[in-house]
């Protein structure tokens, strides 16, 4: 009994001393980019999403409340691969993943969730109305309706039924890589074209804040179940107000496997650029991947404390959307590792 109240005493006084101001640190300087607002988004659907996002921006909003809004208009298309109109897994469902993170490590996420429009803002919710980061599947979907989400009609869109009818004729799935620039993302033969993809944006508002979000309906077809990176903290997204923010998209199992986005993060932290730390992140994914690299894409995207942007891909064709004070409709074709 004595030692172990020896043992509380001395535990009690440690976990005081943690608690206590430490002499001799303080806080990280704020960064020092007032005035430079930016979003930087994945695809082409970003542009719709930047201006979302620049809307608030550029009347001194917060990043956060932008890269909400932002991805939200994707959310709301009839996208194969985002929000309710996207191809459903490979039981006939229509399952969403999402999260969102702000400047101060706040995150939320949701996996799985079923029959809502907006997945992003019940990952919101997740973060500020709960002491969890991430809620999945039928538990997700519980909370998102007492927060006031209605539940929305449990059938596919036309297209995606289309595509689910088709692919019922081989059930088998093959992504095709960066199918995402053919040019119509709602429809495309069946179990290649247009059945994944991810939209991911990063915003920087005027204070010098940064926040980002990741919202998807994952690979059509897929296993009944599966989760990628996009709603994974560190994989699909990752925000540090000290050194930057990255985001990612393509096949999210490799992503995962090699924490993509904090990754990138950490590599920006070493002091490599953002471009450079995309890359760094890709040819890691490369290695990992060996002689299988050429059958999948990965893509980053990242910015620094410092407003600078940078992307890069595994594979050629991958896009990106910037969108500042001084042109609000960029689009650009990424740099890539495999020639």
């Amino acid at each position: 009994m004595a030692n172990r109240r020896k043992f509380l005493t001395s535990s009690a006084a440690g976990l005081a001393l943690l608690a206590a101001p430490t002499a001799g640190l303080t806080a990280a300087p704020r960064p020092n980019v007032r005035g430079k607002a930016l979003v930087i988004s994945t695809w082409d659907d970003g542009i719709a999403a930047n201006q979302a996002a620049w809307e608030i921006l550029k009347k001194g909003g917060a990043a956060l409340d932008a890269a909400e809004a932002g991805v939200m208009v994707t959310e709301s298309s009839q996208n194969c691969c985002v929000g309710l109109g996207g191809n459903p897994d490979r039981d006939g469902i229509v399952t969403l993943d999402a999260c969102i993170m702000d400047h101060r490590f706040n995150c939320g996420s949701v996996a799985a969730l079923e029959r809502i429009k907006h997945p992003i803002s019940v990952a919101r919710r997740v973060m500020e109305k709960t002491p969890h980061v991430m809620l999945v599947g039928e538990g997700a979907q519980q909370f998102a309706v007492a927060q006031g989400f209605p539940l929305e009609p449990s059938q596919l869109s036309p297209d995606a039924e289309k595509a689910y009818k088709e692919w019922l004729k081989t059930s088998q799935y093959k992504p095709v890589i960066n199918i995402e620039n053919s040019g119509n993302r709602k429809t495309g033969p069946v179990g290649g074209p247009q059945n994944h993809d991810t939209i991911a944006l990063l915003a920087l508002d005027a204070t010098g804040n940064l926040s980002g979000s990741c919202t998807t309906s994952g690979m059509g077809f897929k296993m009944r179940g599966r989760v990628g990176d996009s709603p994974i903290i560190g994989a699909g997204l990752y925000v540090d107000n000290e050194v930057g923010a990255a985001a990612a998209t393509g096949q999210g199992e490799d992503v995962i496997r090699m924490a993509g986005a904090h990754t990138v993060v950490e590599l920006m932290r070493q002091g490599l650029s953002p471009m450079a730390a995309c890359r760094a992140a890709v040819e890691r994914v490369a290695r990992i991947k060996g002689a299988q690299a050429k059958d999948i894409q990965v893509c980053f995207i990242a910015v620094n404390n410092q407003g600078v942007t940078g992307a890069y891909a595994l594979q050629k064709g991958f896009s990106y959307a910037l969108c500042n004070a001084a042109n609000q409709r960029q689009l650009f074709k990424s740099e890539y590792l495999l020639k």
